[in-house]
């Protein structure tokens, strides 16, 4: 090899070598800018729940130790009712995916547990076809804590008065995290929390009623679409302190009558939620001792979005957007300050974001919803 060859080459390679280097750190300024664009993007550090973070939860679920479910523990995948109520009965089980429609035949019990999470693989449906008293509703969650419910449909038979169950109830539970479930067409109701449940978050969940309502029930009612109440009765002082709840970013869809959601002694956050139903009675109703915090939410085509019913403690109503909407709009008194931060949408990003995420639309157990 003569000399200019030599040179050639060296000089071949050290251009190579700037062209790499060079290549490098314009992939390596690329990422900076990319990962700059996503800070800028990811809401104010004040929030309480993060992208990919199944540890950071939103609303009152975040408070008492926060809420974790099963965490990452191993799967029990289920697709027949015997294997679903096998699952959820047995306490070492800690993370249950559900796959496919299963009928629940018997109303399921969630007893005495702690730490678990119960999730559907995309479409997964829970369907109950039972109108009776005894026999209707699909899930009944009682002393339970620390549990995660996510992207799940339950599907009841439609709406019944006869004094039977809703499609799913918290019943004295304690930090509990509803995330990207779709409750439709409960017999007595959709998903009702009571009886000194505490510290739950409900979040991007829909309401409704496809199903037209069973006239003739026992109950006293033609059309009990009513959707979720918060405390079973004025005389349940056992609630004082207690059903401290956050909705944020949930759509109370066409087919609810009332109770979006009608709320007794605790103190909950309805936080950008969207309520379009045009057969609605009144969405928000504040009862007994009820506290409430209605924030940025969107009211369209219904009737009485915020109810003061008798004996209410207070309503802080404030940036709410009210669309071709009769009967009271306005709060009354200074409710509660919640202890938590919670990222919130704009008042102008709610319906186009809601009617998008609200419901089971997830691929699975998928964290980040805020």
């Amino acid at each position: 090899m003569n000399l200019n060859t030599k040179i050639a080459m060296c000089l071949m390679a050290l251009t190579l070598g700037f062209t790499s280097c060079n290549t490098e750190e314009f992939a390596s300024e690329q990422n900076a800018q990319s990962t700059v664009t996503e800070t800028e993007t990811t809401p104010s550090s004040g929030s309480t729940a993060k992208i990919g973070n199944c540890a950071e939860v939103p609303g009152w679920a975040s408070q008492n130790g926060g809420t974790t479910g099963g965490g990452s523990a191993a799967e029990t995948t289920v697709t027949t009712y015997a294997q679903l109520k096998s699952a959820i009965e047995n306490s070492a089980v800690k993370v249950i995916k559900v796959s496919g429609t299963i009928t629940v035949t018997t109303r399921l019990s969630f007893q005495d547990q702690t730490g678990k999470t119960i999730y559907g693989a995309n479409g997964a449906k829970l369907v109950s076809t039972n109108q009776t008293k005894d026999a209707s509703g699909i899930i009944n969650i009682k002393r339970c804590k620390n549990i995660i419910i996510r992207n799940l449909i339950f599907e009841g038979p439609g709406a019944y008065d006869t004094d039977g169950w809703d499609n799913a109830i918290l019943d004295e539970c304690t930090n509990v995290w509803v995330d990207h479930c779709e409750f439709r067409d409960g017999v007595d109701g959709n998903f009702d929390i009571k009886n000194k449940s505490d510290y739950i978050s409900v979040t991007y969940s829909k309401f409704h009623y496809l199903k037209p309502p069973k006239a003739g029930g026992s109950g006293g009612s033609d059309d009990h679409r009513y959707s979720n109440l918060i405390g079973s009765s004025d005389g349940a002082t056992g609630d004082r302190g207690k059903l401290r709840i956050t909705f944020a970013r949930c759509w109370w869809a066409p087919g609810c009558k009332e109770r979006m959601p009608r709320v007794r002694f605790g103190k909950v956050h309805l936080v950008n939620n969207f309520f379009n139903s045009t057969v609605s009675n009144k969405c928000v109703a504040a009862g007994f001792e009820a506290s409430i915090r209605v924030e940025s939410n969107v009211f369209e085509g219904v009737k009485t979005p915020i109810d003061l019913m008798t004996g209410f403690t207070a309503v802080t109503a404030t940036d709410n957007v009210f669309t071709n909407t009769t009967g009271n709009q306005a709060g009354s008194g200074t409710a509660f300050t919640p202890p938590y931060s919670i990222v919130k949408l704009n008042k102008t990003a709610v319906k186009a974001d809601i009617s998008a995420n609200a419901g089971a639309t997830l691929g699975g157990n998928v964290c980040g919803s805020f």
